[in-house]
């Protein structure tokens, strides 16, 4: 029963790391810096929770 909960939660946090991401590459491209520590730390977070669900 939580085989399938685990994968759902993996499944998402990988989207959600996939599209951090995205935002961070726009960001840099305009130079923002302060967005860029903010979304690197969020990035790092959505990471560290898809290290304990594997």
């Amino acid at each position: 029963m939580n085989a399938p909960i685990k994968s759902s939660q993996t499944d998402i946090l990988s989207r959600l790391y996939d599209m951090k991401q995205k935002q961070l590459a726009q960001a840099a491209q305009q130079g923002n810096t302060l967005r860029c520590k903010v979304l690197e730390a969020e990035a790092q977070a959505i990471s560290d929770a898809l290290k304990t669900t594997r």
